[in-house]
């Protein structure tokens, strides 16, 4: 028997369980993805390893998840990897890597699974959408970020895949994407009306290019401070489900907060979201009811100043992926159908005082 069919038959054996005990609300699986290379700076590999070592499977628990941990996924390094058009970095390792992730998302999202992956860097959201999208071909994704990462092969300045991802995943630019070393088995999944960015703050100028040109919808930290964060979470979900109820996909990079709240990342931006924001986002989708993937990505342990910074982001984390599955600042409590009512006979007053 292969491992993939081994990998279903336990992710299947694992929802007939969690079907058969009500008290669960979600079944969710937890897919660790160490995978560095769509970037520069070395670390990020270790981020599942620092949100999983800041409590998130024992937090899921607490609140009424039940948690199948995959673990971490193996990711080779392709030798020889040459650059594409002697910018674009590693292509053959990050694409193998998105694949190896796609099958395992795919697999996990078919058991049954609300999916989520631990980075890495945020290329391998090509991989995990991708997967998700292979059982959910309706999904629509909201991206949380200070980037946009659009940026084609041909018009990425650093080379790094980590910023290109979704361009591979849009069917209005593939007359713009390049044939690619690695990429043979990726093809575009979403349309420009099936994705929302929230957060933007850094964007080049093709991807500003990009997002006016083929309408894109996004809300910037400005269009934030100007409308508050309900009102941007009110008409993300009315373009997204407004029509029709489906699947939501959410890729959450981490530097999508102010630096100052998630100081352990590779790219931070001044001005990101505060901890409120950040999280009234993520509760929101899942009042939805219709999260059914997501990513947490680009947590670098490697790049803190001090332990408490790197401490800060892998918290942050939990609590995002955490918010997302039914914690709220209200509690988040086991679910009781109703209360207690007292079965035993008291003394009264009276035989009380006779007894003493």
């Amino acid at each position: 028997m292969s491992i993939g069919s081994n990998f279903t038959r336990l992710l299947k054996k694992q929802v007939s369980n969690i079907n058969s005990q009500k008290k669960w609300t979600h079944s969710v699986a937890v897919i660790g993805a160490p995978f560095s290379k769509g970037q520069k700076k070395r670390g990020v590999e270790h981020g599942p390893t620092a949100i999983r070592n800041a409590g998130l499977l024992e937090r899921l628990s607490k609140i009424g998840c039940s948690v199948y941990d995959v673990g971490d996924l193996k990711f080779a390094h392709v030798p020889n990897d040459e650059l594409y058009n002697n910018v674009v970095k590693h292509p053959r390792t990050v694409g193998l890597a998105c694949q190896v992730l796609a099958d395992a998302v795919s697999r996990a999202v078919g058991a049954g699974h609300t999916c989520i992956t631990l980075g890495g860097d945020h290329s391998l959201a090509l991989g995990s959408i991708t997967g998700h999208a292979q059982h959910c071909p309706d999904l629509c994704v909201i991206w949380v970020d200070a980037h946009a990462d659009i940026n084609t092969p041909l018009t990425s300045k650093s080379g790094s895949l980590h910023g290109q991802p979704v361009s591979f995943l849009l069917r209005e630019l593939q007359d713009k994407m390049p044939i690619i070393p690695g990429f043979a088995w990726a093809k575009p999944c979403l349309s420009r009306s099936d994705i929302i960015y929230i957060g933007l703050r850094d964007l080049d100028p093709a991807e500003q290019f990009i997002l006016k040109k083929y309408n894109i919808s996004y809300y910037s930290m400005r269009h934030i401070d100007c409308m508050g964060i309900h009102k941007v979470m009110e008409r993300t979900f009315d373009q997204l489900l407004g029509r029709r109820q489906r699947p939501i996909h959410l890729s959450f990079d981490i530097d999508a907060f102010d630096p100052t709240l998630a100081p352990s990342t590779g790219t931070p931006v001044l001005g990101g979201l505060t901890y409120r924001e950040g999280v009234y986002i993520t509760e929101e989708i899942h009042n939805t009811g219709m999260l059914s993937g997501m990513d947490l990505v680009e947590v670098n342990p490697l790049l803190g100043a001090t332990s408490d910074e790197v401490k800060a982001t892998s918290n942050l984390a939990v609590d995002v992926i955490a918010s997302c599955l039914g914690d709220t600042r209200d509690g988040a409590h086991m679910i009781i159908d109703d209360l207690p009512t007292p079965s035993t006979t008291y003394e009264s007053d009276n035989e009380e005082q006779v007894r003493i």
